[in-house]
């Protein structure tokens, strides 16, 4: 698990989502347990994210990017709680991850190297189970076969989507 503030700010520097002056205005919004929280952008423009690295990565791989789940509220877009799943690598075309928070379990589409709900009323139930939950392990597929399972910490989520909740004051 990442434990300094900077060395998740280098790799959440990485994302390509984020563009150079995006990045100017990012604000740190604080460390929660296992969980970060980030403010980029200003007015209705600004997004809000919840961030976290897995505490333990399982695969039979030799070289993969950096895996990480984002919470994400966007006010001007009118969305909130927007899951996504990086894996670090690029999923099998056509594949799902598998998704379980403490009991429940989710499935989630795949594109590229990223994994997501598939529509905004399971994005608010991941949210929902995440608060209430205290593990969070997702299994997937690479373009090579190589199955992966990640197994994430949810202490702090909740402290972490308090603050991008505030921040953004989703609807």
């Amino acid at each position: 698990m990442i434990r300094s503030r900077f060395q998740f700010f280098v790799i959440f520097g990485a994302l390509s989502a984020l563009s150079a002056p995006a990045m100017a205005q990012q604000k740190y919004l604080g460390e929660f347990t296992d969980w970060f929280a980030f403010e980029e952008g200003k007015g209705k423009a600004r997004t809000c994210y919840a961030a976290s690295r897995p505490q333990k990565e399982k695969g039979n791989y030799s070289v993969r990017g950096e895996t990480y789940i984002l919470v994400t509220h966007r006010p001007a877009e009118n969305s909130r709680d927007v899951f996504e799943l990086r894996a670090g690598y690029t999923y099998k075309k056509g594949s799902e991850v598998t998704l379980q928070i403490d009991k429940t379990e989710q499935k989630l589409f795949t594109d590229g190297e990223s994994a997501w709900a598939r529509n905004p009323e399971t994005d608010r139930a991941l949210a929902f189970a995440m608060r209430k939950g205290s593990r969070l392990t997702a299994s997937g597929i690479s373009s090579r076969g190589t199955k992966t399972t990640d197994s994430y910490s949810l202490n702090g989520f909740t402290a972490a989507y308090k603050a991008i909740s505030q921040a953004c004051k989703p609807k």
